[in-house]
């Protein structure tokens, strides 16, 4: 299968696009090359073909012959939503929503979307797939604007799958230390101190990068009639978590690390996800634990020696890096990058 796959210099491309061509698939990459200077570690054995170029200006020339795409190229979390304002709806929703049109009048099979449990925003007891939607954030509200385009264009020809993944953590050669349980380890090690300023009694399910990786080969696998016009959450029921739970896990993790708590936080997004559809109908099993990926953050970061100049840089946070950017006028206001005058 020939797979295009967006985002792939990105924390979560980066890990996928190797795992897809072991598998024996023909890759071909499209970053807009955002974030080339967050490279953290030499973790990938194998980097597909490239295209250096923003997805809203994918073409169908740039998918013939392809079979499918994993979608995954967007801003990622909500303070870098926050900071461009309208311009998230213009990349996160219409530009997720063009490369999907594109894919289908380019005779595009499979398109996979990666979504966010997010969308389920603020919720009582347990949520599914059937439960409805709630998003917060501009970020989440977008995914779900997009989950509608995706159904929208679904037919006998099109087949597109909706990944509402959990919180992602875990390693990554392109590190991310702007999610939860990655930023708590990051200042476990450099600080030797988690000081929350909540107390942390949200809940959010997590998923480590590689079980995300690990239910896009599923998906794209599965029999084309088990995934049109799904929506799965992706993790594990075990792997919700309250903010305290993860913060504990961590500390744990670190000897020595000193951990505090604070008042009820103003961030009242709080949701505990139900994973049953994607592990009965995909036999899909998460590999990955809290724990275990505290621990093989602890292990990068001894191998790498990480200090606290990486760990603040911009290289590794979004929000920085971005805003960086705009500062520099690299990009313009809309994120399209500048041509330098020669």
């Amino acid at each position: 299968m020939k797979i295009l796959v967006t985002g792939t210099d990105g924390y979560l491309g980066c890990l996928l696009a190797p795992t897809l061509v072991a598998d024996g698939h023909e890759v071909v990459g499209l970053d807009t090359g955002f974030y080339k200077n967050g490279w953290l570690y030499n973790g990938v054995s194998t980097s597909p073909r490239t295209l250096n170029k923003d997805m809203r200006d994918l073409t169908a020339t740039d998918l013939e012959g392809v079979d499918a795409v994993v979608a995954m190229a967007e801003l990622s979390n909500d303070p870098t939503g926050d900071l461009v304002g309208p311009i998230t709806f213009d990349i996160n929703h219409k530009g997720s929503a063009h490369v999907a049109r594109v894919a289908k009048e380019a005779g595009v099979s499979r398109f996979v979307y990666m979504s966010s449990c997010s969308v389920y925003g603020v919720a009582d007891g347990w949520v599914d797939e059937t439960s409805a939607v709630d998003p917060q954030t501009a970020y989440a509200e977008c995914k779900a604007l997009t989950e509608a385009d995706l159904h929208e264009l679904a037919d006998e020809s099109f087949h597109p799958t909706s990944l509402r993944n959990a919180t992602a953590f875990g390693a990554s050669p392109r590190q991310r230390f702007d999610i939860v349980l990655n930023n708590l380890c990051g200042l476990a090690w450099v600080e030797g101190q988690i000081a929350m300023t909540s107390d942390g009694t949200p809940w959010r399910p997590m998923v480590h990068a590689l079980d995300i990786a690990k239910a896009i080969r599923i998906v794209l696998a599965a029999d084309v009639a088990k995934v049109h016009d799904r929506i799965f959450n992706v993790g594990s029921n075990d792997n919700n978590y309250t903010v305290r739970q993860i913060a504990e896990t961590v500390a744990q993790e670190f000897p020595g690390c000193g951990l505090s708590f604070g008042d009820p936080g103003q961030d009242n997004r709080s949701y505990r996800v139900n994973f049953d559809r994607i592990h009965e109908e995909l036999g899909f099993a998460c590999d990955w634990d809290l724990a275990r990926g505290a621990r093989q953050l602890h292990e990068v970061f001894e191998l790498t020696k990480l200090d606290r100049e990486t760990f603040y840089g911009r290289g590794h946070t979004r929000l920085k890096q971005i805003q960086y950017l705009l500062d520099t006028e690299q990009v313009d206001a809309s994120l399209f990058w500048k041509v330098p005058a020669v």
